[in-house]
């Protein structure tokens, strides 16, 4: 299978259960809002070293968000409801009680799962901080040095699915940096799918186990260019010289898919010999991509 002249390699990404949450993130200008957003979802590409993999899901008009301020929905993902839990009411206290004119809401409200957001980081107002219910959904006002910090109470967490992927091989580095910048493009704003590694890409991608024995991931030496000599089986396209890695979480299967999609398709053109994926004959995960499948 090609697409505009990119061997779609016949192989399949391996993704596995993980939990989500949804947090909205709001602020008085465009500015603060994607402040408190790279904040809140720094340090968060890999479960394997972070306590969370977290991105922003889209951008959101004034019209679109609970306080009619700019937004972003971002999501986090965990192995379980405790662990997601932790990391997002970390981080709101972290990361956006700290950030000017920030607001954190829940974007998972119909979740039957719930676990805290604001309902811990209320006692920084040390006794004065304010709570009122609407709708159903409590809200916290905790005094701050420019007003008040406004927080969800709680936020809903469901199943979804992470760690679906693809490699594409560029015939030179630049090659295969544009077409990993056309990929992120075309994923970016669809509903439901973050690329969690930095600016979207992976260059240091990884396969399961290592010679040392504490270590539980190490690098994928199958398409690392310098070791096509060392490495029992190279996977790298003969013409290629440079190869990076696309991770794709979703909130379902058919976010994950879509985001694969979107990404081959964006990346997939001249310069672009071939595109794979990273899998471990089915023994990591459960939810089985396969390319060619996910391209048609």
């Amino acid at each position: 299978m090609q697409i505009n002249g990119t061997i779609i390699v016949d192989t399949y990404a391996e993704a596995f259960r993980m939990w989500c949450a949804r947090v909205i993130i709001t602020a008085h200008d465009e500015h603060w809002v994607q402040a408190a957003a790279t904040e809140f979802t720094g340090y968060a590409t890999s479960i394997i070293g972070c306590d969370a993999e977290a991105g922003t899901e889209s951008v959101l008009k004034e019209t679109e968000t609970p306080d009619s301020r700019p937004g972003r929905s971002t999501l986090l993902f965990g192995f379980s409801p405790e662990a997601v839990g932790k990391a997002v009411a970390n981080r709101a206290g972290q990361c956006l009680m700290t950030c000017p004119t920030a607001a954190a809401f829940d974007g998972l409200p119909e979740a039957g799962e719930r676990v805290p957001l604001g309902k811990h980081l209320r006692f920084f107002g040390d006794g004065f901080q304010k709570s009122k219910v609407i709708a159903g959904r409590r809200y916290w006002r905790v005094p701050v040095m420019d007003g008040e910090f406004v927080i969800e109470e709680s936020a809903g967490v469901m199943k979804a699915v992470a760690g679906g992927n693809i490699i594409l091989q560029g015939k030179t580095p630049a090659d295969a940096l544009a077409a990993a910048r056309r990929a992120v493009d075309a994923v970016a704003g669809l509903p439901g799918v973050i690329a969690p590694f930095p600016g979207g890409v992976v260059r240091s991608g990884s396969k399961v186990g290592s010679r040392y024995k504490a270590l539980r991931a190490s690098s994928n030496d199958a398409f690392c260019p310098t070791l096509r000599a060392h490495t029992k089986k190279t996977e790298l396209h003969p013409e290629a010289a440079c190869a990076y890695e696309m991770v794709f979480d979703g909130t379902d299967e058919s976010s994950v898919a879509a985001g694969m999609r979107a990404a081959i398709l964006g990346a997939a053109g001249p310069g672009v010999p071939q595109i794979s994926a990273g899998n471990y004959g089915g023994k990591l995960g459960k939810f089985l991509f396969h390319l060619r499948e996910v391209a048609e």
